[in-house]
């Protein structure tokens, strides 16, 4: 999950990480209001990158200048985001700019501090210019000023730059990051440095362990697409498409080989899930029965699924727990539909039904039990299906998804 711009500075100002006075604009009329002094810069809050290419980024010496150019920001989607948020920021001057991070290299399986005596650089293909220097043992301030001195800094400004270093990575222990940018880090003219920009990406299995994370989480996902969440916060586990067959699954692997299946049949793969792991805005500890739940009435709201798809292969916690939500949410809709059909004298036709068709694959012997006690529950036709192979109960997926009925 990136962080916009505005509330990684928050995050840089409380750990001591120097920034510009700045100010949160949600609209135009709020810089009558302006508590900071002119000339500003507007800064549109989006998660593409090239804001200033795109025109998300003005300049302006009075209040009227500032109101329109908040007006053209608003109203000026960049890859497709429009802004919610505008900040409002002093200008700066700056004699020199450099790049600084932390971040999460998967490769050694360390943090590794990165600096560049040039900004608006990318790190991973920075080559030679950009100086590294991986934290191998418990970080003391001796890995900061290491990385300064390979930068070749030297006196004050060597020892300004690595305490930033050191607020920078004490932040990314401190909430569980996976990176921590300034690009870039300014310094003035009297040798003060000052983060102009900042980047913060936050390792989504530890959200759940930040009631704060989470906050910021729920707001993402109640503000914005499936597809716009995905490009704030990467894969959380879910996968999300626009077809008509849902798919559930208790590993990561086994979802996606689902849904190449179900796309080699023929069939239109809608949102996946993987149950393995907790969803993005769970705060507390979760059971698989949990989100077992959780996942079906994601499935069900959506209305473009058509059919239900569970994988489950292996293992899972819960074997028996796990059956009674099977059981128990075609058994409710076999209830519903009964009502419906006595309520509309017998006419009530497949295509008026207000929920989807299960198929239900389990694989593996601890499953015998489950199988054999969902096959004898009384529901409509094709309400359940329970199978053993995955290329039958694709099959039966694709076969049951063909109509266009789509739910209520």
């Amino acid at each position: 999950m990136d962080l916009l711009e505005y509330q990684v500075k928050e995050w840089f100002g409380k750990i001591g990480i120097p920034v510009l006075p700045s100010q949160r604009i949600d609209h135009p009329t709020d810089l009558k209001r302006l508590k900071i002094r002119f000339p500003i810069v507007l800064k549109s809050q989006v998660h593409g990158a090239e804001r200033a290419k795109a025109g998300g980024v003005r300049f302006a010496e009075t209040t009227i200048d500032a109101i329109a150019a908040a007006q053209n920001i608003f109203n000026l989607p960049i890859w497709g985001e429009l802004p919610e948020v505008v900040l409002a920021e002093s200008q700066y001057d700056a004699n020199q700019e450099f790049y600084l991070a932390v971040v999460l290299d998967t490769a050694v399986c360390r943090p590794v501090l990165l600096g560049c005596k040039e900004a608006d650089i990318d790190w991973e293909s920075a080559g030679e210019r950009m100086h590294h220097v991986v934290v191998k043992q418990e970080f003391s301030p001796f890995y900061a000023r290491r990385l300064a001195l390979k930068m070749g800094l030297q006196g004050t400004l060597m020892q300004s730059v690595s305490t930033v270093v050191q607020k920078m990575y004490q932040l990314f222990v401190q909430k569980d990051l996976d990176l921590v940018e300034i690009n870039p880090l300014a310094v003035s003219a009297t040798g003060q440095v000052m983060a102009l920009n900042g980047k913060v990406r936050v390792n989504e299995r530890s959200i759940k362990r930040h009631p704060d994370l989470a906050e910021m989480a729920a707001k993402i996902i109640s503000r914005h697409t499936s597809t716009e969440i995905d490009g704030i916060s990467g894969d959380w586990d879910g996968v999300k498409m626009h077809g008509k067959i849902g798919i559930l699954g208790n590993g990561t692997g086994s979802v996606m080989a689902t849904l190449d299946l179900v796309a080699n049949a023929g069939g239109n793969p809608g949102l996946c899930l993987n149950l393995r792991h907790a969803f993005l805005t769970d705060t507390t500890p979760t059971t698989f029965r949990d989100r077992l739940e959780t996942g079906l009435r994601i499935l069900e709201a959506d209305n473009s699924i058509q059919v239900i798809l569970i994988n489950f292969l292996g293992s899972i916690p819960q074997t028996e727990e796990v059956v009674e939500v099977i059981a128990r949410v075609v058994q409710q809709d076999n209830s519903e539909l009964e009502s419906q059909v006595v309520h509309s004298n017998g006419n009530k036709s497949r295509q008026e039904q207000s929920f989807s068709p299960l198929v239900v694959r389990l694989a593996g012997s601890e499953f015998n039990a489950a199988r054999k006690y969902l096959a004898t529950l009384k529901t409509y036709s094709d309400a359940l299906l329970v199978v053993e192979n995955l290329d039958e109960a694709v099959a039966a997926a694709v076969r049951l998804a063909k109509p266009t009925a789509k739910k209520k």
